[in-house]
């Protein structure tokens, strides 16, 4: 059975639309380190190393650490802390493709750095790397970062590039196109909220379309920034 990783402040609506689909929710315990906004992103407490490996920040609970170790993944603990104030919340919040890493590597946490240190390693000043850039697959991306864009483009990958803003994410002016959704199967993915209501959304929808990926909305409402949504599944 494949699980959803998400904010474990995920509306009831979501989690039924999940549920209907044959999904498993974890919901990602909070950390009292982070500003209340983005406390329970999983986008900013983990990052899904590869089919075998996750690191999440050193002080995550441990009833949710057991799980994920007990779906057969390895679970690595961060080098360092999470603290409320950037950089230093920024050190999981990488993207990862299969070839490549893109992050501001500066602030990459070194335990993560070392298990990816195989791949082509790509610096940004963007350190809010994954909350900015929604993966399509591992052709596109969509992003509001014009830098990522530029870089991306450099590396083969299809991008679309809008302006940011029209995303709630409930403490702060708003959010952003990456933690509103996430790949849930290979040619699915789920958002938080419905396209029709995004200022972007037929430029999305025409995205998704070239990239032969359909989309799945958990409420019907806008976009809502609650963190990247993973998958993992365990089946190794």
């Amino acid at each position: 059975m494949k699980h959803i990783i998400v904010d474990y402040r995920i509306s009831e609506e979501e989690e039924l639309s999940l549920v209907k689909l044959g999904y498993k929710i974890l919901k990602c315990p909070p950390s009292n380190h982070l500003y209340e906004a983005v406390c329970g992103h999983p986008d900013m407490l983990m990052h899904i190393i590869d089919n075998e490996n996750v690191i999440v920040h050193q002080d995550m609970n441990l009833d949710f650490i057991n799980i994920l170790k007990s779906l057969n993944y390895n679970v690595l603990l961060s080098s360092n802390k999470l603290i409320d104030k950037y950089p230093y919340d920024i050190i999981l919040n990488a993207v990862n493709f299969k070839n490549c890493f893109m992050h501001n590597i500066k602030y990459t946490d070194k335990t993560l750095l070392k298990k990816i240190n195989y791949k082509k390693i790509i610096n940004v000043k963007q350190g809010y790397t994954k909350c900015s850039t929604a993966i399509i697959k591992d052709t596109g991306i969509i992003t509001s970062d014009n830098a990522i864009a530029s870089i991306m483009k450099e590396e083969n990958i299809d991008v679309l590039l809008l302006p940011p803003g029209d995303i709630i994410l409930p403490g702060l002016n708003y959010g952003f196109i990456g933690g509103c959704c996430g790949m849930i199967d290979e040619n699915i993915i789920a958002f938080y909220g419905n396209l029709k209501y995004y200022a972007y959304g037929k430029e999305v929808m025409n995205f998704l379309y070239k990239h032969d990926v359909k989309p799945i909305f958990l409420h019907d409402g806008k976009l809502i920034d609650r963190g990247s949504i993973f998958v993992i599944d365990n089946y190794k």
